[in-house]
C-alpha cells in the first residue's frame, strides 16, 4: 500500500514539468494563431471577442513594413529604371501592333460609324499605316515623359500600404512566411523553456506545498516562455563570440533568406508592373497622368487627319473633332492599362526589381532589418503575454485541485 502511495506521488511530481511544458507549447502557440487569426473580429464588440492583431490594424502594420523595408531599399525611380521603361515601351508596342486596325475600328464605328463605314477601304488603310508609322514614336516620348516625372506620379509607399491594408491575407502571408522559422521555434520553445521551469516548480512544490505555488509557476510559464524566446529571435543583434561559437538572434542570422522571400512576395504579387501602371493612372496623381496619355496622342489624332484635314473637319465639325481627340486618349488609357496582363512579361520584370531589392535588404544593418518582423510582437504584446499567464495560472489551479486532490483554500 505505502508502494503504491509513493509510486502515486511519484507521477505526480512527474506531471509537474510535463504540465508545464504543455502550459508553455500552449501558450506560445495561442499567441502565435492570435497575432494572425482570425482576418475579421468575431464576437460581440467592443470587448468580448477577438481578431488578430495584424489584421486588426492592417493599415498601420502594412505601413510599418513598408517604412522598414521598401522605403529603405530602393526609391520609386530606381524601381521604375529597374522595370526599364525601354523594355516597357517594347512591350506596349508588341501588344498594340498586331491589333491597330482593330483599335481604330472599333473606335471610330462606336463614335463615327456611317463616316468609317463609307470610307473608301485605301483610305482607311492610309489611316492604319498613319498611325502604325507613328504609335513607336509616341509610346517612347510618353514612356520617356513618365519616367522623368515618375516622382510625382507615383506613390509607392500609398499604394503597397492600400494594397496590404484591403488584402489582410497578403499580410499575414508576408510576416508569416518571413518569419516561418521563428515562430516555429517560439511555439516549440514553449515545450522545452516549460518543461525547465517545471522542474523548478517541481523542486520548490517538494519542499513547500502552498496552494499558489502550482498556479504561481503556470503564470511564470505562461509568460516567460514568450518572453525569452522573442528574446532569442531578435537578441543579440550583432554576432558575438562565446568560446567557440558565434551567437546572434535567430531571425537576424536569416537575413539572406528573409529577404528574398519578402523581395519575391513583393515584386511579384505587389509591385507588378500592370499594378503600377493601374496605380500611376489611378493612383492620387492620376489625373494628371491620364492628361500627359492625352497629351501625346493628340499629336497622333491631328496627323493622321491631317491626310484629309477638310474631309474631316467637315465630317466631324469642330466639337466632334476634340472629342475624337479626347476618346483616342481614353483609348490609349484603356490600352496601357490592360497591356501588362502578360504572366511572362509581368515574371520578368518582377525578377529584375526582385534583384536589386534582395541586394539593398540583405544590406541593411540588424537594427533596420528587426523592423521587419519586430512589430509583429511589440504591437499589443501585453494582451498575449496577459492571456498566456493567465492560461498558465488557470492550470495551475486545475493541476493543484485534480492532480494533487487539494482545496483551494486561499484564506
Amino acid at each position: 500500500m505505502t508502494d503504491l502511495f509513493y509510486q502515486a506521488e511519484f507521477w505526480q511530481y512527474l506531471s509537474i514539468p510535463v504540465i508545464a511544458a504543455l502550459i508553455g507549447w500552449t501558450t506560445n502557440w495561442l499567441a502565435i494563431k492570435m497575432t494572425f487569426y482570425p482576418l475579421e473580429f468575431v464576437g460581440k464588440r467592443p470587448i468580448w471577442g477577438w481578431q488578430g492583431i495584424i489584421p486588426s490594424k492592417a493599415r498601420k502594420m502594412a505601413a510599418i513594413s513598408v517604412d522598414a523595408t521598401i522605403s529603405k531599399i530602393g526609391t520609386v525611380q530606381e524601381i521604375f529604371e529597374q522595370i526599364d521603361p525601354k523594355v516597357l515601351a517594347a512591350h506596349i508596342l508588341t501588344s498594340v501592333e498586331p491589333r491597330t486596325e482593330e483599335y481604330v475600328d472599333e473606335l471610330m464605328l462606336r463614335e463615327y460609324p456611317t463616316f468609317w463605314e463609307n470610307l473608301p477601304s485605301s483610305a482607311r488603310n492610309m489611316v492604319y499605316d498613319r498611325v502604325r508609322k507613328s504609335t513607336p514614336q509616341l509610346v517612347d516620348n510618353l514612356v520617356d515623359d513618365l519616367s522623368d516625372n515618375i516622382e510625382g506620379l507615383l506613390d509607392i509607399k500609398s499604394m503597397v500600404i492600400d494594397r496590404l491594408a484591403t488584402d489582410k491575407r497578403l499580410l499575414n502571408r508576408i510576416f508569416l512566411e518571413c518569419g516561418e522559422v521563428e515562430f516555429r521555434f517560439i511555439i516549440n520553445s514553449g515545450l522545452y523553456f516549460g518543461f525547465l521551469f517545471g522542474l523548478i516548480q517541481m523542486a520548490v512544490w517538494y519542499f513547500y506545498q502552498s496552494w499558489w505555488v502550482l498556479p504561481f509557476f503556470g503564470l511564470l510559464v505562461g509568460w516567460a516562455t514568450n518572453w525569452i524566446a522573442l528574446n532569442v529571435i531578435f537578441r543579440p543583434l550583432q554576432p558575438k563570440k562565446v568560446g567557440p561559437f558565434k551567437i546572434q538572434g535567430l531571425f537576424l542570422r536569416r537575413q539572406t533568406e528573409v529577404a528574398e522571400s519578402f523581395c519575391h512576395i513583393v515584386t511579384h504579387e505587389i509591385l507588378t508592373v500592370g499594378n503600377i501602371i493601374n496605380a500611376i493612372l489611378n493612383g492620387s496623381n492620376g489625373d494628371r497622368a491620364r492628361n500627359m496619355v492625352k497629351k501625346h496622342i493628340k499629336p497622333l489624332v491631328d496627323e493622321t487627319a491631317g491626310m484629309g484635314k477638310a474631309l474631316t473637319q467637315m465630317a466631324f465639325g469642330p466639337t466632334g473633332f476634340a472629342t475624337l481627340k479626347n476618346q483616342v486618349g481614353e483609348k490609349a488609357i484603356e490600352i496601357s492599362q490592360t497591356s501588362f496582363n502578360n504572366p511572362v512579361f509581368e515574371q520578368d520584370r518582377a525578377q529584375a526589381v526582385e534583384r536589386i531589392m534582395v541586394e539593398r535588404m540583405v544590406a541593411l544593418s540588424s537594427e533596420e532589418f528587426q523592423d521587419l518582423l519586430r512589430p509583429c510582437f511589440q504591437e499589443d504584446e501585453i494582451k498575449l503575454i496577459l492571456v498566456g499567464a493567465f492560461l498558465g495560472f488557470a492550470a495551475g489551479v486545475c493541476q493543484f485541485i485534480f492532480v494533487f486532490g487539494q482545496s483551494l483554500n486561499i484564506l
